[in-house]
């Protein structure tokens, strides 16, 4: 199977295709990736003589185009990528039933003070929640890709700093940090968006010291 970004050369120029022909490599290339595509890749397929501006109303019109099926086109922290609508999940889960997700309350109290403080430290994430952090909140939170070590605090021990990632913003639908929802919508926000997930951890409420 041939690299979905090889530039075009001979196949077809860019003076050849038409918008709607555009669309249709987009789209395919974007229905095989497994990941998000950002504009800076996407216009590799056409030897970054598409500007981004033009790219990017090619997307939006793609986007429309995708509205009323059960599939969506959305633009996300990585870039562009296809999904299934929410509404679709019911039927999908038919055939292959997932369990509920479980996110504890360390989990989930966790997650949100680094989404909403960020940077910061394991000693600032016990100070808020009152309660040390268990080393398996932070380890589970780090594989699962959305959070990372960002740098580290320029104080005795140099603690580490902790900050959420693209992964996160790209599992939550979401563009930038910006548009995360208030606070008490993150839990609903994460189980919708990662059904299959689970980061069952039982917490022992021993006071931060």
């Amino acid at each position: 199977m041939s690299d979905p970004l090889t530039p075009l050369n001979s196949i077809n120029t860019l003076d050849t295709l038409s918008p709607a022909k555009i669309k249709q490599i987009l789209e395919a290339v974007l229905l095989a990736a497994q990941d998000p595509l950002p504009v800076t890749e996407l216009r590799k397929l056409f030897d970054n003589e598409l500007s981004a501006t033009v790219l990017g109303k090619l997307l939006e019109e793609l986007r429309e185009e995708w509205t009323d099926s059960g599939i969506e086109l959305v633009s996300v922290a990585g870039g562009w990528r296809f999904q299934t609508k929410a509404g679709m999940q019911p039927y999908l889960d038919r055939l292959t039933p997932q369990k509920a997700p479980r996110y504890s309350r360390a989990v989930l109290e966790t997650l949100a003070i680094i989404a909403y403080r960020q940077p910061v430290t394991r000693g600032d994430i016990e100070e808020i929640r009152g309660v040390n952090v268990a080393g398996s909140v932070l380890k589970a939170l780090t594989a699962r890709g959305w959070i990372d070590t960002v740098g580290h605090r320029n104080v005795p021990g140099k603690p580490a700093l902790f900050a959420t990632t693209q992964t996160f913003l790209n599992d939550l639908n979401l563009r930038s940090l910006e548009e995360l929802p208030p606070l008490e919508e993150m839990k609903s926000l994460i189980e919708s968006n990662n059904p299959t997930e689970e980061l069952p951890f039982e917490e022992t409420a021993t006071p931060a010291s």
